[in-house]
């Protein structure tokens, strides 16, 4: 696995250059996924998903008690590692330096926000000052040796005087300092292609959420619905996509849902 100042030079080699992305991704999980379980027992959770075949796993500011050096040792006794994480907003703009301290301590390469307020910000110009912001976030995460990247939901896709947020934002972050993670799921619920955005914007997206969605667009397990993940997936290189999490937002049988889902992808090829 690449180390964190290695990995964001590769990033910088990708958008330069996506063809070097090509490869097998390792598909990992968004812990999200099980977090009632992990409230339950967070080692044998962990342990479980290790033993259904999951070697990475991304954190959604779900941390046991313990310290950062604790849950990463935990992580390793099971064969895991987390190279992502999410961190709310608030604590980016509250403590970044510790925020970032504490990515670092689980020796991830990306932190990622997971979620704005849209409300809070309105206007064109209230998403410009928020893209300002994320340079600023993402400066600090590199010289910490980590990547900042922003994750999206469906309303970033809502015109706000004719104009995308999303588009927004990608056309006012550094390259160099703001990546994206693409939740496929959310993109097609706003009718979105995220093929389309590799193609206009190569080597941006270092971090995918694979997510299906069913006939009424509620979230489905990877390969069971209506979303050509393979056709995603074989665009992965352009993308400049170096790490998978499947995820689903609320699943009956969590343990299920995943094993159903890897399988899934893995025999996509």
């Amino acid at each position: 696995m690449l180390g964190r100042r290695a990995l964001l030079c590769a990033l910088l080699a990708l958008a330069a250059d996506p063809a070097r992305g090509q490869g097998s991704l390792p598909i990992g999980l968004q812990l999200y996924t099980v977090r009632r379980l992990l409230e339950q027992d967070y080692e044998g959770t962990l342990a479980r998903v290790a033993g259904l075949g999951y070697r990475t796993v991304e954190f959604a500011g779900l941390h046991p008690p313990s310290s950062a050096r604790q849950t990463l040792a935990m992580l390793k006794r099971h064969g895991l590692a987390a190279p992502s994480g999410h961190a709310g907003h608030e604590d980016l703009e509250r403590d970044l330096a510790r925020t970032l301290g504490a990515a670092g301590e689980l020796e991830q390469q990306f932190i990622v926000c997971p979620w704005v307020d849209a409300g809070k910000l309105g206007t064109v110009d209230g998403w410009k000052r928020l893209a300002e912001h994320f340079n600023r976030i993402g400066e600090q995460a590199r010289r910490a040796g980590l990547a900042f990247a922003y994750h999206n939901h469906d309303f970033e896709f809502w015109p706000v005087v004719g104009q995308a947020p999303y588009d927004i934002l990608l056309a006012e972050t550094d390259p160099a300092l703001v990546y994206l993670e693409v939740d496929i799921y959310w993109m097609a619920r706003a009718g979105r292609d995220p093929v389309s955005y590799f193609q206009k914007y190569p080597g941006r997206f270092p971090l995918l959420h694979l997510k299906d969605m069913d006939a009424k667009s509620v979230i489905a397990d990877v390969g069971s619905g209506t979303i050509d993940v393979r056709r995603i997936l074989a665009h992965a290189g352009q993308a400049g996509t170096v790490h998978c999490f499947v995820e689903h937002d609320d699943p009956q049988d969590p343990l299920r849902s995943i094993e159903r889902s890897l399988r899934n992808i893995r025999q996509l090829g």
